[in-house]
């Protein structure tokens, strides 16, 4: 949980009696959520109103992000009852490194801003989301790896390692809705655990929609299996 938390981190975040509140707009929800990591000490109701306080200050939705680690061990329980909706139940798997299974293939790296505009193309994200999405990766002083596969000139694959203490996470792994199932997500995954590996990494995670069938049969074949799981809780505009 650590290293996702370390890997997603935005350049403005704050710590509120053990609660982790992050405030980065963007598409990534975890980089603009309430993550209740550590011991909490103050009484609940007045932690959560201070933190809709203070996204409401940000002009940001108010989103929880919920684990089974997330303390106290009654928010969930709290944030159903004030009405907070559930949604985008992940998880997160985790997995040994083989190096006779993983190849470089036919990926190629290239420089972050070129990477993150790729990123954003495949998924039709706006300018404004694209650039605290770059933002955020340059405030990070972890090493990463940007890979994309092309056909032609075009790329219709992407993905990213970012690593940490032996450890690689796997994010973005995006291919353009006209090319899948022709095999690009497996080799974009053998080239980001082979340059992982490169990097010191013996062991890989990643997260993945609960429901994702065909993405979470094809990290099975690296090893990956289901390590916990968590999800969101926020008002109804939040859910976008």
């Amino acid at each position: 949980e650590e290293l996702g938390l370390n890997s997603s981190a935005p350049p403005g975040q704050l710590l509120y009696d053990g609660w982790l509140l992050r405030l980065q707009p963007g598409q990534a929800k975890r980089a603009r959520s309430v993550n209740a990591v550590y011991g909490s000490t103050r009484p609940l109701p007045g932690k959560i109103a201070y933190c809709e306080q203070l996204y409401r200050d940000h002009n940001l939705p108010m989103i929880f992000r919920i684990t089974p680690f997330s303390e106290p061990s009654g928010l969930d329980a709290e944030l159903a009852r004030l009405g907070y909706p559930k949604f985008e139940v992940t998880a997160v798997e985790a997995a040994m490194m083989h190096p006779q299974q993983i190849a470089r293939g036919n990926t190629q790296a290239i420089p972050l801003p070129e990477w993150v505009e790729a990123v954003g193309q495949l998924r039709g994200s706006p300018p404004h989301y694209r650039s605290s999405h770059l933002a955020r990766l340059q405030s990070s002083p972890l090493q990463q790896h940007a890979l994309v596969l092309r056909d032609g000139a075009a790329i219709v694959a992407t993905g990213l390692t970012i690593v940490e203490d032996g450890w690689a996470g796997l994010f973005d792994i995006v291919t353009r809705p006209d090319a899948r199932g022709k095999g690009h997500g497996r080799h974009l995954v053998s080239g980001l655990l082979h340059a992982a590996w490169e990097l010191g990494a013996r062991q890989a995670y990643l997260q993945v929609g609960s429901g994702n069938t065909a993405a979470r049969t094809l990290y099975r074949q690296f090893g990956f299996t289901e390590h916990y799981r968590y999800w969101y809780r926020g008002h109804p505009e939040s859910t976008s």
